[in-house]
């Protein structure tokens, strides 16, 4: 089961899907809620958290603060947002900060089934039905090291470089880092290119193509391609986003 989390400052909505969906028959476990943002962020860092299932008006935080919060510390839980308003640039944050939906309340049955299910598949692609993964060690001096190693040279960073720098051989540091990590270290290599690409993007002194050669990618439309996955929009549609 995936752990979930709830959050959303309407006692009578929240205690419905708390109590009123059948998450278990999809795939998730109820283990947290929260009746306002900062809660919303204690539950999380408190217990491992897969998704949070997040209203965005709340007191205290609204949903956009929390799930800010959660983007810059690079946290892998998914998010979905709840939300009766319908206003395009409640959107466009949520895109922003890698929200994985939008659901508009009142909610559907149907609605939810189909997010979540969208969202079990991808953590199923993710964790492949490994029951004993390590916990991630941030004192962990390897995974510090490489990971310092990419966010500086994230422009041509290698597992090859990565391994010198350790002296361990490729392949047990590719096994090693996702360990340690839940992720591949192509994957973080990835994620690093895509959050400086989106930081040059944002100074606007920057044509897309200086951007893409900038963060490794020869061929802009490549570049673009890859940013449109990772953001869900492409570098001139981000541009725009405030």
């Amino acid at each position: 089961m995936y752990k979930l989390v709830i959050a959303d400052d309407e006692y009578e909505i929240r205690n419905g899907l708390v109590h009123y969906f059948p998450w278990n028959e999809i795939g998730f476990e109820v283990i947290g809620q929260a009746s306002n943002g900062k809660e919303a962020l204690e539950v999380i860092s408190s217990q491992q958290t897969d998704v949070l299932l997040c209203d965005i008006h709340m007191p205290v935080m609204t949903g956009i603060e929390v799930i800010k919060e959660i983007y810059l510390h690079h946290s892998h839980v998914h998010t979905v947002f709840l939300s009766g308003y319908q206003e395009f640039h409640y959107a466009q944050e949520a895109i922003k900060y890698g929200v994985k939906n939008y659901i508009l309340k009142p909610t559907k049955f149907a609605d939810l089934t189909e997010a979540f299910s969208k969202i079990k598949n991808e953590l199923d692609k993710r964790h492949p039905h490994d029951d004993h993964k390590l916990e991630i060690t941030e004192v962990d001096p390897i995974i510090n090291k490489i990971k310092n190693y990419v966010n500086i040279n994230f422009k041509t960073a290698s597992l090859e470089e990565a391994a010198q720098l350790v002296y361990m051989n490729p392949q047990y540091v590719s096994k090693y880092f996702k360990q340690k990590t839940d992720e591949n270290f192509s994957e973080y290599v990835f994620m690093v290119k895509m959050q400086q690409a989106a930081k040059f993007l944002k100074e606007m002194k920057y044509k897309t193509y200086e951007v893409s050669e900038m963060v490794g990618y020869s061929n802009a439309k490549n570049f673009t391609r890859a940013f449109r996955k990772f953001f869900g929009v492409s570098p001139k549609e981000y541009r725009l986003l405030e």
